[in-house]
Formats: structure tokens, C-alpha cells, sequence
């Protein structure tokens, strides 16, 4: 049956549309209010509004339909279907960089907080995101200076025989050695929370109450406590400018340049403009869909939602997506375009938001290609180098040799495909035949169609490790699939002549000569072989320590009774080096999988009687 037939029959029902390629591929998912009138919209696409849709109609070959009873169900599936077939035309959403949160199980006994990376759906309370770890860390102790919550876990704080550091200068109250009730602890974690949902105001009315009332109640050095903590955090809300009147909202803002778009979200909390966010997409349909699918995706998998969201253009079924949330939030969500005023302002500076880090982007872009290019010509390789791997051995005396492969994409690391590689064949010292091994295993036919190969591959050392690099390079028939050069690290000048200790230049060995190119000290080209070539090395140091950590606790603990494999792999876990499991505490060690106090009273002995 010609398509144009089949779409005549599809229903007019909601439902959700998938579009398949001549292989058979779902190329895109959609969803629709009426089957029939979206779908033929494709086929009746003109003018620049629809500029992009013919890119996508040119591969669809046939399209297939399920219905659903509404459109909040048809959004559902929609979601669904792209995270089980990952279209290639739908939406795939990425922030524009690693995001760190701060984290607070409030199931804990006297709960802390914790950065992280991750949010998964674990009970656990998270506030940010913060735009790097350092800024995470930098809220944590600002927010720790005004709320005195511990800062160790547990287990290790009550270990101590007195409190720590932190409480002698005001900074944790001394849950361990209950200086503090829980129910004045859980005040300072509940105000804590309130300062990070940026509820200040609603923070010192509530503490204001408590002082009051400790006050009233002849409670002195309590209501002196609230008053300290009420002066920290009056100092910090009056810095806040409150853009809006109300509640939490998210702004969206939008930039687009062909085919990529960039979103900016802008965090409002209590009326306070608390944080921002960015993402890159690249989208081949129009721009409210785009906006449609962006607020799909992320909501779907945000920890909050706020009241409203502002938006820089009207969507279709914003009615159905704004119930949807409302569901999920348990409370009335708003989605819709503001036409004037402050909220219309806001979606305008969200707007140049997306549009600053669109250009930012670009420079960055241009900048390292242009290094790429640089490094290309001053090294005469036969590619530009955009993607870059670099391998390194770590081994003593031929024990725990690791070899380590770090993998740089447009000039920055892609720790998602780094390698670690425990040497399996070699025994003793012998790096090269190491290395040969590590290349073996990198590009055997497998491993070449599953991970594709680099434009060139940097290893660390002179002119004899890239000769041998060479051989076995030839040995796998990969002769001129991509560039190889050895980096040589600099060395110290020995000459009693010299009243300054010099270093001598980093050297880049090329095959076929027999001089090393010296590139300019400090230029970019060189800085960014460097980085690699010590990226890939702190790479392998790392692996060969946890090996030797983990060998160290295994020969430490193999001897004591009632200690068998399964209870050892378990210590392994859980304490990661002999250091850790000799400070451990009975009740630690007794907290262990397997373990019981027989089990646990011998290793703590065994481990105070090495």
C-alpha cells in the first residue's frame, strides 16, 4: 500500500506515530491529538516554518500507529518508546556539562549532607544542581557555618573518644556524642533544607518562633542559638533579589542556529532567581516541537517541579503535558507563554542566556579545532586528530602491571570509553611486551568494530617505545589506519656549571625520524599531548594502587580463622585497603555482609595482633 493511502486511514484518535526508515528502523516517535490531521501535516510541510521536516521525511519509508484513549496516555507512550528505541530524529537530551547535587537521606539517625553526581530515585532528598563540585562544596559550607549538622558519617564520628575539629569551632553540633537532642538536630536539618529550596524567608520567621519561644520558656542558651543562626541567615537573604512575587517557577529560554538548539532554564525558588541551566540538542523538526519534546524529557526525570513554567512560545499539547506533571507533582502545575511584564522579561534573559552559551560553545568549538589543526601541521599526521588515545604501563618490578587507555574527543577526555587493561601474559619487567599486549587486546577485530579507531594514538616514552608501538601496530595489519607519536617527558639538566636546576624540553618522537620534534614550551598543541599523555598515567597509577590495596587486605585477613572467600570479597568491598579495616571498629567490621560478632571480634583481633 503507498503511504499517502495508508494515512488516510489512520484514525483521528490520540495516539503516538513511529516512522520507520527502508531498514526497518524507528527513526522517530511522535505523538498526536489527532493521528491523521499530524501525520499529513508531514507530507503537506512548505515554507521555512517546516524547513527542516523534509530532511526527516526523505528517509521515512512506512509508518505504524498505536492509539490511546488521551493525549496524557499518547505523552506516556511517546516517552517510552523513545527511551526503549532511541530515535534518531527525536530529541536526545544532554546537559551541557557534569552536574553535582547535594544529597540528604532524611531516614538517616541524624542525617548529613553529601555531593554527588547522581540523583537516583532512593527516598534521599537533593538540592542544586551546582554547576561543579567545587560550587557544591562551596554552598555546603556556607550552609554548614550557619547549620551546625555533622559532617563524617556515623560510625566514624562515633569512633572518636571526643568530638571533632568542626565542633570546637561551631561548625556540627555533636550528634555522636549527643551534644544535641534529635529533635533539635532535626530542626537544624529541616532549616537547612528550607535555606537550599531558597525558603529563606519562611526560614527566619520560623526561627524568629523558636527564639521567641525558648525565650518565653526561660530557655536562655537556646534562644541565644536561635539568634546566632537567625543573624547567619538575615545576612544571606538579604543579598537575595526577589525577581518574582509567589512561588517556585522555571523559566525556559531558547536559542537556535539550524539544526542545534540550545535550552536555558532558569531556577525561580520563593521569588528568588536561585540557579540556572543549559542543554545542546540537535533537532530536525520545528521549534515548538522542539520545545514540546525538551519539556517532556526533562521533567520526566526531574527530582522537582515547580508551580509554573514559563515558556518562549506556544506548544501543543501544553494542556495535556501540564496535567501530566501536575500528576507527578501531586499539585496543580501551570505551562503557558507570558505576554508582558516581569515573567515575559524573565523568558526574554533565559533567551539571551541560551543564546551567550550557544556563542560560547562555538568559540570553544573553534578554538580547539583550531589547536587541532595546529597540532595536525606541526606534527605532519595525516588527519586531524579528533579523537586521541594514549596508553601507559604501571607496574613494580613486573608485580600488578596494569595498563591503562584514555581516550580525548575534540580535545576533551571521554572518561566513558578509558580502558583498564591487568596484564595477563607477562611476567617480570618488560614493558614493551606489555604494551603489546594491551594493543592486542585494544585492536583485535572485536574491539575495533565495537569501539572504531582513533586518528591517532600517543604513548608515553621515546623513540624505542614508538618503534615498538610501530611492530605490533604492523603485526595487526593496521599499518596507516592512524598517526602514532611517543611523548618524551622532560628532564632535569645535570651540570655543576648551573646555579638554577633547568629541565630540558618535552619531546614529540615521530615514526621514521630519528630527531624528536620540540614544540613550543606552553603552546597549546603541546599542553593538550601532555594532558593526555599524564591523564592516561594518573589512569594507570590509580588501577595498579587499588590492586595492590586490595592484595595487601586479602593476605592480611586469608590467615585468620572462620574467614573464608565469600566474607573476604565482602571486607574487600566494604573497606577497600588494610589501613581502613585495621582503624575500623568491631561494630563496623560486625556491620559487614556476612559477617557475625564470632567473625568480626576474630578479624578485629586478628588485624590489632598483625
Amino acid at each position: 500500500m503507498i503511504l499517502e493511502e495508508k494515512i488516510q486511514q489512520f484514525p483521528t484518535s490520540p495516539g503516538v506515530y513511529l516512522m520507520r526508515d527502508a531498514a526497518g528502523v524507528i527513526i522517530y516517535v511522535g505523538k498526536a491529538r489527532s493521528l491523521r490531521q499530524r501525520v499529513r501535516s508531514y507530507f503537506n510541510a512548505s515554507g521555512d516554518s517546516r524547513y527542516h521536516v523534509k530532511f526527516l521525511m526523505a528517509k521515512v519509508v512506512d509508518i505504524d500507529v498505536v492509539l490511546t484513549d488521551t493525549e496524557k496516555e499518547a505523552l506516556l507512550l511517546e516517552n517510552t518508546l523513545i527511551k526503549q528505541s532511541h530515535p534518531r530524529y527525536n530529541l536526545n537530551l544532554k546537559d551541557d556539562k557534569t552536574y553535582f547535587s547535594l544529597r540528604l537521606d532524611p531516614g538517616e539517625v541524624f542525617p548529613r549532607f553529601t555531593v554527588v553526581r547522581k540523583r537516583p530515585n532512593d527516598g534521599a532528598r537533593y538540592f542544586g544542581p551546582y554547576s561543579s563540585g567545587s560550587a557544591a562544596r562551596d554552598v555546603l559550607r556556607q550552609m554548614l557555618r550557619m547549620f551546625p549538622l555533622r559532617h563524617y558519617p556515623l560510625a566514624t564520628c562515633m569512633s572518636r573518644p571526643r568530638p571533632c575539629l568542626y565542633h570546637q569551632i561551631g561548625q556540627c553540633s555533636a550528634p555522636c556524642h549527643q551534644l544535641i537532642t534529635r529533635e533539635a538536630y532535626a530542626a537544624l536539618v529541616e532549616g537547612a533544607m528550607l535555606f537550599l529550596e531558597g525558603k529563606g524567608r519562611q526560614l527566619v520567621a520560623e526561627f524568629k518562633r523558636r527564639m521567641i519561644d525558648a525565650s518565653e520558656h526561660m530557655l536562655y542558651e537556646e534562644a541565644a542559638r536561635w539568634r546566632n543562626l537567625l543573624h547567619s541567615i538575615e545576612v544571606t537573604v538579604e543579598k537575595q533579589k526577589v525577581v518574582l512575587r509567589g512561588g517556585d517557577s522555571d523559566v525556559v529560554g531558547f536559542f537556535r542556529d539550524g539544526s542545534r538548539v540550545e535550552f536555558a532554564l532558569l531556577f525561580i525558588r520563593s521569588g528568588v532567581l536561585s540557579g540556572s541551566r543549559l542543554f545542546s540538542v540537535s533537532w530536525e523538526l520545528d521549534d515548538a516541537s522542539a520545545v514540546a519534546a525538551f519539556l517532556q524529557q526533562y521533567y520526566a526525570g526531574a527530582t522537582f517541579l515547580p508551580e509554573e513554567i514559563l515558556l518562549p512560545l506556544d506548544i501543543e499539547d501544553g494542556g495535556a503535558l501540564a496535567e501530566l506533571l501536575g500528576e507527578l507533582k501531586g499539585g496543580k502545575v501551570s505551562i503557558f507563554l507570558p505576554q508582558r511584564g516581569t515573567k515575559r522579561e524573565l523568558v526574554a534573559l533565559a533567551g539571551k542566556n541560551a543564546m551567550a552559551a550557544y556563542r560560547e560553545r562555538d568559540d570553544k568549538v573553534a578554538a580547539v579545532e583550531a589547536v587541532l589543526v595546529d597540532l595536525s601541521t606541526r606534527l605532519k599526521l595525516t588527519r586531524i586528530p579528533r579523537r586521541i588515545e594514549c596508553y601507559d604501563i604501571s607496574t613494580i618490578q613486573g608485580r600488578f602491571s596494569v595498563g591503562s587507555g584514555v581516550v580525548f574527543t575534540s580535545g576533551t577526555a571521554d572518561r566513558r570509553n578509558y580502558r583498564h587493561y591487568r596484564i595477563r601474559t607477562v611476567d617480570g619487567q618488560d614493558d614493551f611486551a606489555m604494551l603489546r599486549e594491551v594493543f592486542m587486546r585494544r585492536f583485535c577485530a572485536e574491539s575495533r568494530e565495537k569501539n572504531g579507531l582513533p586518528d591517532l594514538v600517543v604513548v608515553d616514552g621515546g623513540i624505542g617505545q614508538l618503534n615498538a608501538l610501530q611492530e605490533i601496530v604492523a603485526e595487526l595489519g593496521l599499518s596507516g589506519s592512524f598517526d602514532l607519536v611517543s611523548l618524551a617527558k622532560s628532564r632535569v639538566l645535570h651540570d655543576a656549571s648551573m646555579r638554577d636546576v633547568r629541565k630540558s624540553d618535552e619531546r614529540v618522537f615521530l615514526p621514521g625520524r630519528k630527531n624528536p620534534v620540540v614544540l613550543r614550551q606552553n603552546s597549546a598543541p603541546l599542553l593538550l599531548l601532555a594532558a593526555i599523555r599524564d591523564e592516561a598515567h594518573r589512569f594507570a597509577i590509580g588501577y595498579h594502587r587499588k590492586l595492590r590495596g586490595k592484595e595487601g587486605i586479602a593476605s592480611g585477613i586469608e590467615s585468620i580463622p572462620g574467614i573464608g572467600p565469600k566474607r573476604r570479597t565482602e571486607l574487600l568491598k566494604h573497606f577497600g585497603s588494610m589501613q581502613r579495616l585495621k582503624d575500623a571498629t568491631l561494630e563496623e567490621i560486625l556491620a559487614v555482609t556476612g559477617m557475625n560478632r564470632t567473625a568480626a571480634e576474630a578479624v578485629h583481633k586478628g588485624m590489632h595482633n598483625a
